[in-house]
Parts: structure tokens; C-alpha cells; sequence
């Protein structure tokens, strides 16, 4: 199979005009190729308004032999050899009771999924709801401000992840095909096929839900068992290795093997695991706001003015500041939403949301500073949980249970906004404007408003005095790394630390590839279960 790079085209470009200029990169006639199919897309704005698309494809020709030469050695041009992801020999251990796995977003459910897949009958325990249930309580939330602990933007099937906008690109370095076989999967559960080759893909809140509910389905069909609204509250362990699950304060469930698919926002879960003599480490994470501007100003600044039809724009900022700290975008949401993302009573929290289409009038992304554990002003494995815990109930009081939004100008002003310039709020729950630097310390809110002036001088309008700032972005990732070794076992034998929560993650993307190693570890070491059952009964 042939591999061509930078074939660049115009947006308006169709099927046909790709394929013509395939043949003619390759100098074959349409009855010379055999297949092809876009292995990535991406689109170039760097030389605004001459914007293409640049592509690279995979084609499969009658005779590559034949291939003049000097396109053979061109570096657009390259032979490749499709190695497909392989999920490893199962291992010769017993495995008396079937492996559970606590949590059901990503790292969890693809998890549960490989394993279901490779005969080992997972049993899948998730503290929230199913996600029909779950959708209709974060919509009575953010529509009654009533919440729901256990069953909320954080907690529930699909996890965090799923009331987002749905972002799948990861940095994660992946030799093994484990990114392509998660793109795969979520494919055939129902996202779009684009996101096998956008060199950005996204697949929005309204198909996430019907992709987690399709895997949920077929590890049940596979032999697996998925229990909701219900909680892990306790391990038993003896000579350092796991032998009970304690689950909703009651249910007692055996088991050797365990994964800890947590979610960065399981503190209640993380304080009872390191009360039990789990070990784990305070690690650094990012905290500060959400930005919104109008999609226009994001699309005029991205793209400039141009008579084509393309995709809401999206940015990715960083800066390094004087103070030397970090502050960087996350997460950002074309044509999306803020929503009100708490969790516990008298905390708030906020993340942005996009539904497929992109079609909201504003843009909104994190605007965060890095902290690290000399911020915490202690040593202890959770202070920074307690850290982000703090800013959030400094958000919910100034708030008054509400979102607390403020326009750029007055949060550099230090003072109250007393009303909205041209850009209207795009929120899902209610809102008041709070004076929002009343949450942070002084450094980090001096941080925030030097990093969105250094933005504006690499997307202009970035810094408007009227850009709506909200409160308190705070779970970008967890505070929390629970250390596993070479097998990925924890400091409690049998304990398999897995995903986001557990410090192995960064987004849907990386937490779902952390789920497949760690169906691998577990496959590596473990008979199958149906085996294990098997000679059981024989002896």
C-alpha cells in the first residue's frame, strides 16, 4: 500500500477532483488503482485566505512496482504495511471470580469492552446512573438547579467526558494501534466515520450518549454485566492483596483482579482508598475560567474573510508567563456551551459542551494556570483535591448557587459587572455576574488576565473587554496519581489503577487507550474466565 502526503486541495473541492489529483500524483490511470481511503484530513489556514485542505491517503495500485522512480523517492511518497491492533495471548493464572471494573467513562468502558470482546465476563460497576437517566437529571439541573450527587455531569455512564464536546484527538505517542482500534470501536457504536481521519475529531454530546449506550449493550451481549447506582465504599485487603469489594456500604463482592477507572472527580472514593492503605501522590493539575466570545470573531480571526463554507474554527493557546507559571486553552468548544458541571452540595464547577453540529452563536474554551503541589501548602496526597474543593465552594457562595460570570474588562478591574457588552452568555443553568476573583489567589488571577492579554496577540479579539469570563474551572484533570508498575498493578496487588482519575489520562481519547493496556495487563497474566470455570469444575 502506497502512502501520499500534502495533497492539498480547495474547501470546495469533491470526491472526484481528490481522486483525479490522486492519479495524477502517481501518474496511473483510473484502471491502475485499485482502492483508496483518507487515512488524515486537515485543514490549513496558515496563509489566510489561501485556506485548503491538505490530505493524506492510502491507495492500493496494480502494480506499485511499476512506480517511476523518482516518485518512489519522493517524501510524499512512502510504502506502508497496515499492522492491526492485536490483543494479546491470554496468561496462564487462575481467576477464581470474574474481574471487576469500578467506573464506566472511558478508560472503563473500553476497558469492560476488550475484556467482554476476549471471553473474560467483566463486571462493570458504575456509582451513577445509565445515561437515559442520566440525561434527564443533568437537564432537571441545570433547568431547577436541584443536583443529583450520584448522577450528574461528573458521575454516571459515560463519565465527565460525555457532557462535553466530545473531543477525540489525544498526544499520546501509539505504536501498538491502540488509537486507531478506539476510533474503530467508537465508530461501529455509532459516532461519525470522519472521525477515523479529521485531524481534529470531534463527535458532540447528543452521539456520545447513543455511542456509550451501543458498548454498554454489547459488553452485556458479550457475557458482561454493567450494574448502575452502584458505589465502591470499600476494599478488603490481606498480605497485601486484594480480597473483597465493599459495594453502596452492603454488598460484599470477591474479587482478584480490579480496575480503578475512578474519574478525576471520585474524592469521596479517593479518601476511602487512601484510608484503606492505597498509595498515591498529590500531582499538578490547571484551575481558572471559561472564556466565551461569538463563533464569528473565532471563525474572522482563524480563517479571515473567505466566500467558503467551513467548520466553526478552533484554537489552542499557550504562554509562558513572567512569574514563570503556565497558562494555557483546554478544552475549547466551537459553537458550544458552558455548562454548570458541580458535583457536591455547595460547590460549583463549570466545563464547556458542544452538540455535533457546532451550531452555537459563541465560542468558550478553559483559559487555566497550572498549580502544582507547593500550591496546596502541604505534602498530603489529596491537598490538592481540597484545593480545588475550596475554589469551588468560593464559586458557589459568590454565585449564590449560581454560575458566576464577569466580562474581562472588570475581572482585570477587580470589580463587579453591572452588564453584558455584545456577547450573550451561552449557558446551560442559571448565571449571575460575581466578582470572580474573589475565588483564586492573587497569583492565579494575575496569571489569568496576563495569559488572555498575551492570547489576543495570536488571535486578535481574544482580550475584548467584553469577553464573558465564568466560574470555576476546576476538574481539568485529576489531582490525584494513584502509582501503578511495569504490569500496572498497584501498591495493593490485584488493584489496577486505570484512566484520568488514576493520573493515566488526559481526555476521552487517552483514558480509553489506558483502558485497553489495562485490559491487556489483566489478559496477559489471567485465564480466560469461561477457563478458569472450566477447570474448576474438573478438579
Amino acid at each position: 500500500m502506497i502512502r501520499i502526503h500534502q495533497i492539498k486541495l480547495k474547501p470546495d473541492h469533491t470526491q472526484k477532483e481528490l481522486e483525479l489529483k490522486l492519479l495524477r500524483l502517481l501518474r496511473i490511470n483510473e484502471s491502475e488503482l485499485l482502492s483508496y481511503h483518507v487515512r488524515k484530513q486537515s485543514l490549513d489556514a496558515r496563509k489566510k485566505p489561501d485556506i485548503f485542505y491538505s490530505y493524506t491517503v492510502d491507495a492500493r495500485i496494480r502494480d506499485e512496482a511499476a512506480l517511476p522512480k523518482r516518485i518512489q523517492a519522493d517524501k510524499n511518497f512512502s510504502f506502508v504495511t497496515e499492522a492491526p491492533y492485536q490483543f494479546p495471548a491470554s496468561g496462564t493464572a487462575g481467576l477464581k471470580n470474574r474481574p471487576v471494573i469500578v467506573g464506566s467513562g472511558p478508560a472503563g468502558l473500553f476497558c469492560a469492552y476488550m475484556l467482554a470482546a476476549n471471553g473474560y465476563r467483566p463486571l462493570l460497576i458504575e456509582r451513577g446512573a445509565p445515561v437515559e437517566e442520566r440525561q434527564r437529571d443533568v437537564e432537571e439541573f441545570w433547568k431547577t438547579g436541584c443536583l443529583n450527587t450520584e448522577s450528574n455531569v461528573q458521575f454516571g455512564e459515560g463519565g465527565a467526558g460525555t457532557f462535553s464536546d466530545g473531543k477525540l484527538n489525544t498526544l499520546v505517542k501509539d505504536s501498538y494501534g491502540r488509537s486507531r482500534k478506539v476510533m474503530e470501536l467508537f465508530v461501529a457504536h455509532g459516532a461519525p466515520d470522519d472521525i477515523l481521519y479529521t485531524n481534529k475529531p470531534h463527535v458532540g454530546t447528543e452521539l456520545l450518549t447513543r455511542v456509550v449506550k451501543n458498548m454498554r449493550e454489547a459488553i452485556t451481549a458479550m457475557g458482561g454485566e454493567v450494574r448502575f447506582h452502584s458505589k465502591l465504599t470499600g476494599i478488603a485487603a490481606e498480605g497485601g492483596r486484594l480480597k473483597t469489594l465493599i459495594v453502596n456500604d452492603r454488598e460484599e463482592i470477591p474479587a482478584e483482579a480490579v480496575v480503578l477507572a475512578l474519574g478525576h472527580s471520585a474524592r469521596d472514593t479517593f479518601e476511602m482508598l487512601l484510608n484503606s492503605g492505597l498509595h498515591m501522590e498529590g500531582k499538578s493539575f490547571a484551575v481558572g475560567v471559561r472564556i466565551e466570545h461569538e463563533q464569528e470573531m473565532v471563525n474572522l480571526a482563524q480563517y479571515g474573510r473567505t466566500s467558503y463554507s467551513l467548520p466553526p474554527a478552533s484554537y489552542k493557546l499557550t504562554a509562558k508567563l513572567e512569574n514563570g507559571r503556565g497558562v494555557y486553552t483546554f478544552c475549547m468548544c466551537p459553537g458550544g456551551y458552558v455548562v454548570n458541571a458541580s458535583s457536591e452540595e455547595g460547590a460549583l464547577a463549570v466545563n464547556g459542551m458542544s452538540y455535533h453540529n457546532r451550531a452555537g452563536k459563541n465560542a468558550n474554551s478553559a483559559v487555566v494556570v497550572t498549580v502544582n503541589p507547593a500550591d496546596f501548602g502541604t505534602g498530603h496526597p489529596l491537598a490538592g483535591m481540597a484545593f480545588q474543593r475550596q475554589l469551588e465552594q468560593k464559586a458557589f457562595q459568590i454565585g449564590k448557587g449560581k454560575i458566576p460570570v464577569q466580562l474581562f474588562a472588570d475581572f482585570c478591574a477587580d470589580k463587579l459587572s453591572s452588564g453584558l457588552g455584545e456577547i450573550t452568555p451561552n449557558i446551560k443553568g442559571d448565571y449571575t455576574f460575581a466578582n470572580l476573583r474573589e475565588i483564586f489567589p492573587e497569583t492565579i488571577s494575575l496569571s489569568l488576565t496576563e495569559g488572555i492579554k498575551k492570547f489576543n496577540d495570536r488571535l486578535h479579539g481574544f482580550s475584548s473587554e467584553s469577553a464573558v469570563l465564568s466560574g470555576v474551572e476546576s476538574r481539568t484533570s485529576s489531582p490525584v496519581r494513584i502509582p501503578r508498575g511495569e504490569t500496572l498493578v498497584s501498591s495493593i496487588d490485584g488493584i489496577y489503577p486505570c484512566g484520568e482519575g488514576a493520573g493515566y489520562a488526559g481526555g476521552i481519547t487517552s483514558a480509553a487507550i489506558d483502558g485497553l493496556k489495562t485490559a491487556e495487563a489483566i489478559a496477559q497474566k489471567y485465564r480466560k474466565f469461561d477457563e478458569n470455570r472450566d477447570i474448576l469444575r474438573k478438579n
